[in-house]
């Protein structure tokens, strides 16, 4: 078992404006919608797949549209999250998504801009349990 990562004090409420806002952009969250991912994810995002691909915006978007709705909260279980400065207004967001048949650790880039989050960047690497 690894040892749960140290947040840094003070950051408890950025960690869980960050989880809210990797839910809709992955339509996790039951009320998310395109409007959500257009909003959240940079013109220039892009993201590598599980498999080592490298894929596009409108790639991503293209998927999360033909999704057939939103995943059971019971088969989307997310832990081990952690939050680290980057820059000035960059945050990288990690953590540990479990799905049906398969465990991925996650990360995402998410840069404060304008007064608003945006992704620009988001990996998946399965590992076992």
């Amino acid at each position: 078992m690894e040892p749960e990562l140290i947040l840094e004090p003070g950051l408890a409420s950025l960690l869980d404006e960050l989880r809210t806002l990797e839910d809709l952009y992955h339509a996790a969250f039951p009320d998310a919608t395109l409007a959500d991912f257009d909003r959240l994810v940079a013109p220039g995002f892009w993201e590598t797949g599980a498999t080592g691909r490298r894929y596009s915006r409108v790639f991503a978007r293209q998927v999360l549209a033909q999704r057939p709705g939103r995943p059971d909260p019971g088969t989307w279980q997310t832990d081990q999250h952690h939050l680290q400065r980057v820059s000035e207004d960059v945050w990288l967001l990690t953590y540990r998504l479990r799905q049906p048949g398969r465990v991925t650790r996650r990360m995402t880039l998410w840069r404060r801009e304008a007064g608003r989050w945006q992704a620009v960047y988001h990996q998946g690497t399965v590992v076992a349990g």
